[in-house]
């Protein structure tokens, strides 16, 4: 299954969660912005559209770079606008945790704008699409501020590099100001009961490399997500309004289980590198065999392998780092990922409809999705379609092979377990949902169609 509700992310929130249920304080993940109703076993109206509850911004084009504050910096034009390191400030040692060696390296930083977001945010996320070559990698941090004017610390959402040979790609645990904390990709605000909020953020790149190297990273994409979704057990029933399935390549994590046990204990916890990988390769994403000559030549579908050791945290200690699959996805040529939130299964309709397939997160009893045949604390899987009832096609790579992956689910099921904050677990404790969490992969140049489809869902190309 996955990892993705282990206690460095989701299972604090949740216990947050059963202590609003008994009356203490909301979690931050889960609590009910002013003016939307208190009650979490309201499902609202059916077919009733939910308000935006997510703003997604992001910096993509030139302008976009050479807007922001460049120190040993600068912006690059092109057909994929990004910026790069160009006069290091100087250099620092970097003590790998993970590796448990010391290196110098040369540094840079790029710092953007302060954004106020539409939607004053409980939860912050951000996502990024970069190239790192041998010898380089990059720190992505943020500062966020509070609706009281009051400023967050510079907290780190990732150190990352698409390779494992110079740093172990990581988030980093024990971040918080007493008022908000970073849950490995995530950064919650506390007691969102109090009604504080992070109103506005800006983002830090640090670009490093070897000391007299040529090389840089380059950042093409720069994403925030801020949402304060609704507290609730249900959610609104959105109509069918598409019949359509897109042919989307199957792969099983169970296929894998024992391979690699490294990486979050083999193929069990896969489900996030594999559902990546399916998309990569509906886009024509493809690894060579130089890439793959890593993999034991006995194992099938090595291509899984190789999505789970270049998505893996090594803090975290899992394959299920948000932002680390979107990044994965975004170093195949021409592709663009972004972590966000969406609203209602009308919004993957549209998705779908205009041939972007997208990854969803859920958590759920047995006996809460028909025909799974499993439960889960966490579980991402791919959503390829619906049928002429409205029903969802999924790609499950919780399946015994690749043959049974695809799926279908029953509507309201899919998009209650997706969409909601609150849940019962096993034991009958209340538990967090994901509230609607969501990788989105398409092409770095999308079609007319695919960009009005990107932006009615409020991911901006």
């Amino acid at each position: 299954m996955s990892r993705a509700e282990q206690p460095s992310r989701r299972s604090v929130l949740a216990a947050a969660v059963a202590a609003a249920a008994a009356g203490g304080p909301a979690p931050a993940a889960t609590a009910a912005p002013a003016g939307t109703a208190a009650d979490p076993t309201d499902a609202g109206d059916a077919g009733a559209a939910p308000a935006r509850s997510v703003d997604h911004r992001a910096w993509t084009t030139y302008a976009d770079w050479s807007g922001g504050a460049a120190q040993g910096t600068r912006a690059v034009a092109g057909a994929r606008p990004g910026v790069v390191l160009a006069a290091p400030l100087g250099s620092v040692d970097y003590a790998d945790p993970h590796s448990k060696t010391t290196a110098a390296w040369e540094y840079a930083t790029w710092t953007s704008p302060i954004r106020a977001l539409a939607v004053p945010a409980t939860e912050v996320i951000a996502s990024w699409n970069a190239s790192t070559p041998a010898g380089t990698w990059l720190q992505v941090e943020l500062r966020g501020t509070y609706s009281d004017g009051k400023d967050t610390p510079w907290y780190v959402l990732g150190r990352w590099a698409s390779g494992d040979q110079d740093i172990r790609r990581t988030s980093v645990d024990g971040q918080t100001d007493g008022r908000s904390t970073v849950w490995t990709d995530t950064l919650a605000v506390d007691d969102a009961s109090t009604g504080l909020r992070v109103a506005a953020v800006r983002l830090r790149l640090t670009l490093y490399r070897r000391p007299g190297s040529a090389a840089t990273p380059t950042v093409w994409r720069l994403g925030v997500m801020g949402s304060d979704v609704p507290d609730r057990f249900t959610v609104p029933a959105s109509v069918p309004g598409l019949a359509r399935e897109l042919i989307v390549p199957r792969y099983s994590q169970e296929i894998h289980r024992g391979r690699y046990p490294e990486y979050d204990s083999g193929g069990e916890a896969w489900c996030s590198p594999t559902s990546s990988q399916m998309i990569v390769e509906y886009w024509g994403g493809r690894l060579t065999p130089e890439q793959l000559a890593w993999v034991d030549p006995s194992y099938s579908d090595p291509q899984v392998c190789h999505a789970a050791r270049y998505t893996y945290d090594y803090q975290y200690g899992g394959c299920g780092n948000w932002p680390f699959n979107a990044a994965y996805a975004a170093t195949f040529a021409d592709l663009r990922g972004v972590v966000t939130r969406l609203g209602s299964l009308t919004d993957l309709e549209t998705l779908v409809a205009a041939g972007i397939p997208a990854m969803t997160s859920q958590s759920f009893l047995k006996e809460e999705l028909t025909g799974a045949g499993y439960g889960t604390s966490g579980h991402l899987m791919t959503v390829i379609g619906f049928t002429a009832r409205g029903d969802v096609i999924a790609n499950d790579p919780f399946s015994a092979d690749d043959a049974a992956v695809r799926r279908v689910y029953q509507r309201r099921e899919f998009e209650n377990i997706w969409l909601r904050t609150r849940r019962h677990d096993a034991s009958g404790k209340v538990a967090s949902g994901s509230g609607g969490v969501c990788y989105v992969y398409f092409p770095a140049r999308p079609t007319a169609r695919q960009c009005e489809a990107l932006a009615a869902v409020g991911i901006p190309v």
